[in-house]
């Protein structure tokens, strides 16, 4: 396939668009949010109570005797998404310096650094639905939608219109009174437009990261009726066991919907505006998502040592065969076995084994940091210490700002598209980048995130239970009622890690 010709300003490249498919966001929530437990379920409708001789005995807490984490913040995740967040800006600078266009195995290897995407939709997956999991598992009420939206809204947008703002000053001043452009731009609904005024499928001039952005956002609001759905599916399963595989199975078929529209997609012409779609993303997501039903399902699970604890702590002290496939399947995905590019797709193939290879190298990273504990030494120490921590709670300014760092060096220093140092261009952008993410973190997020927090409604204090009464849950038609167990310390309806 011939490569494409690359635009003016900079932003193509040989074998990825500099602008191009390398930032995925996934960061469930880069800061730490205040703990509130979620409250005991009041009898109603679907509840019955009885007299019960003593109170049941607690469900083993998030993180204890080696159980996975599922509360609380986890600072080895912030150090993935930190992961992820670099080999995004390192694909970025090696596609505008024109790096990528060179032979070798290591150009080969920067060309795959859009593998940040899987991972950050992964990350997604994991700790926006892990409360609608516990859910589903008659764990806890279902989060409510409007707290959970109102978050991610606050979470999201502030810094990214200050983005807009700014590429629209520096790189657009010629639609500075085009109405449309802002409606699409701060909506972010400008990548189902077909025709958009800069001609391609990404998204304007220091902005063309912002394609995984309008994916991360579709996910966000459609996840509460897709955790509904699977909840609905899951309660037919009777026993906690029994909801959990439903549950599993549930995810994998919404996972599978990925596969299924990349294959609809093969005779359709414009199939690179198509792509930027949630569907074709649903398996990357789908993968975090069916990490929370394992991490919750380990903590519910009866007995001290169930099979499905078993299979976590196995993962959890397999970090380095872990990490090492996924590095493995990573140099894999680096060949021609994947095309091009993921910005030019060659054949279904390709774009399915790309698919495929992409969504075990996130599955193999992340699964060891998700299924393990908090106090994991080795993991604590490798991507839970203070500055990979950091990074990754800086990480969403990282994404957002870096083709604009890129641009502004480029431009002060007079480099042509496709040229440039990339052992003076990389350390640079980064210091640069790492610092206006510092900015917009301390500056922006952090103070809205606050003040969202402070807006939104508290919920009252339920009426505490009566001594001798324990709830019951009702179950299926067939099978025993089971006693709700005491919600987990920490659970609420945004994780502290989700973006």
């Amino acid at each position: 396939m011939n490569a494409p010709t690359p635009r003016a300003d900079g932003v193509n490249a040989r074998p990825p668009r500099a602008e191009g498919r390398g930032a995925g966001l996934g960061y469930a929530d880069a800061t730490s949010t205040a703990t509130r437990p979620s409250p005991t379920p009041t009898p109603g409708a679907h509840e019955r109570t009885r007299t019960a001789p003593a109170a049941p005995a607690p469900r083993p807490t998030s993180g204890d005797g080696g159980l996975p984490t599922i509360s609380g913040h986890h600072d080895a995740l912030d150090g993935v998404r930190a992961v992820a967040a670099l080999a995004v800006l390192v694909f970025h600078v090696a596609a505008s310096t024109g790096y990528l266009m060179r032979q070798g195995a290591v150009p080969s290897l920067l060309s795959r650094g859009e593998i940040g995407v899987p991972i950050f939709f992964t990350l997604s997956g994991l700790l926006l639905y892990r409360p609608w999991a516990s859910a589903a598992l008659g764990l806890r009420p279902p989060p409510g939608s409007g707290p959970y939206l109102w978050k991610r809204a606050v979470r999201l947008l502030p810094a990214y219109w200050l983005l807009v703002v700014a590429s629209t000053l520096l790189y657009a001043r010629d639609h500075l009174a085009d109405a449309w452009h802002w409606a699409q731009t701060l909506t972010l609904t400008y990548s189902y437009d077909r025709t958009p005024w800069w001609n391609d499928h990404l998204g304007p001039k220091g902005m063309g990261q912002i394609w995984s952005l309008t994916v991360e956002a579709a996910f966000y609001v459609t996840l509460p009726a897709a955790a509904a759905l699977l909840g609905l599916w899951a309660r037919r399963g009777g026993d906690l066991d029994g909801r959990a595989r439903r549950l599993l199975y549930g995810v994998g078929a919404y996972a599978a919907l990925s596969a299924l529209y990349v294959l609809a997609l093969g005779p359709v012409d414009g199939r690179e505006f198509y792509g930027n779609w949630l569907p074709r993303y649903l398996a990357w997501f789908g993968v975090g998502m069916a990490l929370a039903v394992l991490s919750v399902w380990a903590n519910a699970e009866h007995g001290p040592d169930g099979p499905v604890r078993r299979f976590c702590r196995t993962v959890g002290a397999s970090w380095g065969m872990c990490w090492t496939t996924s590095a493995l399947l990573y140099c894999v995905a680096a060949t021609p076995l994947t095309g091009v590019s993921r910005l030019y797709e060659t054949n279904v193939w390709t774009s399915e084994l790309q698919l495929v290879l992409y969504g075990l190298v996130a599955a193999f990273l992340v699964a060891p940091v998700a299924l393990a504990p908090a106090s994991h030494p080795v993991i604590g120490r490798v991507l839970g210490n203070r500055t990979m921590a950091y990074l990754g709670r800086i990480s969403y300014g990282v994404f957002l700002w870096q083709f604009v760092v890129i641009f502004v060096w480029f431009d002060v220093t007079d480099h042509r598209p496709f040229t440039g140092n990339m052992l003076i261009d990389l350390p640079v952008c980064t210091v640069l980048t790492v610092g206006v993410a510092a900015l917009s973190h301390h500056l922006v997020e952090e103070p809205v995130r606050r003040l969202g927090s402070r807006l939104l409604p508290r919920r009252p204090a339920p009426p505490a239970p009566a001594p001798a009464q324990a709830t019951i849950f009702a179950s299926p038609p067939g099978t025993a009622p089971h006693e709700a167990p005491a919600p987990f310390p920490g659970h609420q309806e945004t994780p502290p890690n989700a973006r």
